[in-house]
């Protein structure tokens, strides 16, 4: 448990711009920032982010809240887990019990993963320093390769003993489960026992974006490499793992692709270090695996521009190839390089100095039209190949989304191969009509089968009838009347008011609502987490400073904080000259308002439901109906009103 003094200290060093840049590259948009929304596939920015208020929302989709909502939506972590990544970033320190043996083998296998990875790579680390072998064989190893010591620390390498057990005897030894060792990767179940995985290799971890360690590559050294096929051995998909999910060197180069709005694409380990001791930060791996629409994405939040950097020969222009058409169509701005013959980045970046490898690439990197054309048209004099070429080029063209865009490829496309534009554009926009019309098929073919698929699952289900039922409407009232609690439940709308003591009192707005519905037994039902900020607010109303919307924010009840945040959110889409004037009377006004309308509506479901009983009792007939015509009375009333 972390207690309330920690949990208020990592609340007021928090800034949410600064926790959401670690994901998002945002940019300033007036008094708030702005960037992609990271939780849907967004093509113009529409996350908001806003410094004053500590809250974000993205006005797209939905989704928002504090930097512990953010984080826990984002990272699919837990409270407690938020607020330790927030400790970890601000530098404070969290005193916590030792968990018992009950209480480890309560934490998710997700969070013993996590953990069990971060021993490891400690462990990995440690062997490298400290251990004989690790040391003349491991660290000699780097220095080789030329990786310098501050090179191989940030990027936290190690190396792993020959022993086939070490790591599993050392894991045991600390404390460590073997089911989380395999369930990792760390370690293999054969025949005869568990066996280290990565024995005899040198180790690259994997950390995810926001700097948790999901994964490890293991290379052998190059003296055991010779007639070896499998150089590197990497960790399996796993719950926290997922290879086409993860770039390499994303976490270590993230700022440096936002400051430079560009990532240079590579296919390596060493070639993401070795242009990181060059000077180049602005560098991920896919580490040879085909690229996925979620790498992409992920790079997107940071940088439109790629680069791809790869070797020369006939692989590289390979995965030069493969990629394109992906990262064309998820919106980025394509340029290859493949580099001099027998050269990859590794090797170049060792032998040139950050800025002599910046000029090389700005010279001689190419859009994707200008690497597609001299590699696949150009010199080919076969009419049918030719063409067959031409039209690959303008299928790449027709993926970009960006209609502006896609016309200037194509004009420069049409005076590169002196070819006519108009021929040219017929040919693309058929290609993007077949594209659409096959789209849509699969989009019919997907919905007959939901449809299919909800009448099975209807069937023996009673019909509902319309989408607007009272208590739709009722849960509409609901947060309408909570969100004005929570951004205004602390304001006094009544002023001097008699009670039956003969005090004078003031009314809060949350006090009100609290006490006119508690006349009738009234509570929210859509939300039961509606109830807990009402009487939150009620409790601290009066006291000096108390602002409800900051204080529910902050409120270390992960539901009351969630629940306000996005409540409180709402109202930012507007700036600041264009949101509504607050009055005392305005604000009494719009309360007592939603307050008959909420009682209107809980009138109306509970009339409903004496009529539903009338057709069925049999014993106190006339005691139903006359609380049936007394409620009727007080809807009519009501309805009278609200102008109903």
């Amino acid at each position: 448990m972390i207690d309330r003094e920690t949990i208020d200290k990592i609340l007021d060093a928090t800034n949410i711009v600064d926790v959401v840049s670690e994901f998002v590259t945002l940019k300033k948009a007036g008094v708030n920032y702005k960037g992609l929304c990271p939780f849907h596939d967004d093509k113009t920015p529409s996350f908001m982010v806003s410094p004053t208020k500590q809250i974000c929302k993205c006005f797209s989709c939905g989704e928002g809240g504090t930097a512990i909502n953010f984080l826990m939506k984002h990272e699919q972590i837990t409270y407690p887990e938020a607020l330790r990544w927030l400790a970890k970033k601000y530098n404070i320190e969290i005193q916590e019990k030792e968990l018992t043996d009950e209480e480890k083998r309560e934490q998710s296998d997700r969070e013993s993963m996590f953990i069990v990875n971060e021993w490891a790579m400690g462990y990995f680390k440690n062997i490298l320093n400290t251990d004989p072998d690790g040391v003349a064989i491991g660290r000699q190893y780097f220095r080789s390769r030329g990786i310098r010591d501050d090179i191989v620390e940030k990027f936290n390498l190690g190396f792993s003993l020959s022993k086939r057990d070490a790591l599993a005897l050392a894991a045991k030894k600390a404390g460590y489960q073997e089911e989380f060792l395999i369930k990792t990767g760390l370690c293999i179940k054969g025949e005869k026992g568990v066996y280290d995985r990565y024995a005899g290799r040198v180790i690259f971890p994997w950390l995810n974006v926001s700097g948790k360690v999901v994964a490890f590559g293991g290379r052998l050294l190059d003296s055991r490499t010779k007639g070896v096929q499998q150089k590197y051995v990497n960790s399996p998909d796993s719950e926290i793992y997922h290879k086409e999910r993860e770039l390499y060197g994303l976490y270590q180069g993230k700022k440096a692709i936002a400051k430079e709005d560009c990532v240079y694409m590579v296919e390596g380990y060493t070639d993401v270090i070795a242009m990181h001791q060059c000077g180049l930060e602005n560098v991920v791996a896919n580490s040879g695996t085909a690229l996925s629409k979620y790498q992409i994405k992920l790079l997107r939040r940071f940088t439109p521009n790629i680069i791809l950097l790869y070797d020369g020969d006939e692989a590289g222009i390979h995965a030069a190839m493969r990629g394109t058409d992906m990262l064309l169509a998820e919106g980025m701005r394509v340029k290859v390089l493949l580099l001099p013959d027998g050269d990859d980045p590794d090797s170049f970046a060792r032998k040139h100095t950050a800025t002599e490898f910046k000029a090389y690439i700005e010279e001689h990197a190419e859009d994707f039209i200008s690497f597609k054309t001299k590699l696949t048209v150009e010199n080919v004099t076969d009419p049918v190949k030719r063409s067959e070429a031409i039209g690959g080029i303008v299928k790449s063209i027709s993926v970009v989304d960006d209609s502006l865009l896609r016309d200037e490829y194509l004009t420069q496309l049409s005076r590169r191969l002196d070819l006519k534009e108009e021929t040219l554009l017929n040919s693309m926009n058929g290609m993007i009509s077949r594209d659409r019309e096959e789209k849509e098929k699969e989009y019919s073919r997907e919905q007959t089968q939901s449809a299919i698929q909800a009448e099975k699952e209807a069937q023996g289900k009673p019909i509902a009838i319309g989408l607007h039922t009272i208590n739709d409407q009722m849960a509409q009232i609901e947060e309408m009347l909570v969100r004005a609690i929570v951004r205004d439940g602390e304001k006094v709308i009544y002023e001097n008011v008699q009670t039956e003591d003969g005090e004078t009192v003031n009314l809060t707005a949350a006090q009100f609502v609290a006490y006119d519905l508690g006349e009738d037994n009234l509570s929210f039902n859509s939300n039961p987490v509606y109830n807990r900020i009402l009487q939150e607010v009620v409790a601290h109303s009066g006291e000096e400073g108390f602002k409800a919307a900051e204080f529910l924010r902050r409120h270390p009840d992960y539901e009351i904080s969630s629940v306000a945040a996005k409540l409180s959110v709402d109202d930012y889409q507007l700036s600041k000259m264009f949101q509504p004037k607050e009055r005392e009377d305005g604000l009494r006004q719009h309360i007592e308002h939603l307050v008959l309308d909420f009682r209107y509506y809980c009138l109306g479901a509970k009339q409903k439901e004496l009529l539903a009983q009338l057709k069925t009792c049999k014993e106190d007939y006339v005691a139903i109906m006359t609380e049936c015509k007394r409620i009727k009375e007080i809807y009519d009333e009501l309805a009278k009103k609200l102008g109903r």
